[in-house]
């Protein structure tokens, strides 16, 4: 008699993805197939993504996804679940879409407390489009637009999307986290699942940002770009919670 051990999450497509050696993009979505299915939202889950290294998201994920035009995906999300409230609605962004050019979508969908999920990756650079420098970029880190590293009299400095947000009154819940090692990978997974279950709950915006590893155009290996962002972008970018009104205490 076979056991099984281990198998595919029935929330992803049985397909190989098309991110590089080293990418936590696939890790990422694999939590989410996770709490999608243990929360049986999976039928009636959607999910919106725009432009860059998560464009092609639905093809991986096994609910219903929706492409929006870039950095407008938390405005195509929120038509989505005010159509249909009692769907799970989430956004996968990454920092380049959500922090650049949708920086004022997310910021008003924020603002209004719109009742979806926002999984936030931020890899500190542009991935799909040759490594150019993000609004999350590192100072002194090296990119194709910043080749002497990021200058903060030239370029400013990184943008904490978390904490910016998290001041926002229509925010609920927020948290950062990582995918860099299996300890961390189960602080993700709880993140999203609590943000998936206040938004079921209509309490406000719920908002995960999860630090993850660009190897490719950080010129690294996957060992050595999973150690930086557990050394490096994480004393820039603190893991935690951020927000939560739900453990606030009430007057």
């Amino acid at each position: 008699m076979t056991q099984i051990i281990y198998q595919r999450s029935k929330g992803l497509k049985d397909v190989e993805t098309h991110y590089c050696p080293g990418c936590h993009h696939g890790i990422i979505h694999k939590l989410i197939a996770e709490v999608l299915v243990e929360m049986d939202l999976l039928d009636t889950a959607v999910g919106v993504s725009p432009v860059g290294c998560s464009v092609l998201a639905g093809n991986y994920l096994d609910c219903d996804f929706v492409e929006a035009a870039h950095g407008r995906a938390p405005a195509v999300a929120t038509g989505i679940k005010r159509v249909l409230p009692n769907h799970l609605v989430f956004t996968y962004q990454g920092d380049g879409d959500l922090a650049s050019i949708g920086a004022g979508e997310i910021v008003h969908a924020t603002a209004r407390g719109e009742h979806f999920t926002t999984i936030f990756i931020n890899n500190a650079i542009y991935g799909m489009t040759g490594g150019q420098m993000a609004p999350t970029t590192l100072l002194g880190q090296k990119t194709t637009t910043s080749q002497s590293g990021r200058d903060p009299l030239l370029h400013g400095r990184p943008v904490r999307m978390a904490e910016m947000l998290s001041t926002l009154d229509g925010m609920a819940y927020c948290e950062r986290v990582t995918a860099a090692n299996m300890p961390e990978l189960n602080k993700a997974k709880r993140a999203i699942k609590k943000a998936f279950t206040l938004q079921m709950q209509g309490i406000g915006h719920t908002f995960v940002e999860v630090l993850s590893a660009c190897p490719t155009n950080w010129g690294m290996s996957p060992a050595d770009a999973s150690a930086w962002v557990k050394s490096t972008m994480s004393q820039v970018y603190p893991l935690g919670v951020k927000k939560d009104i739900t453990a606030e205490e009430k007057p």
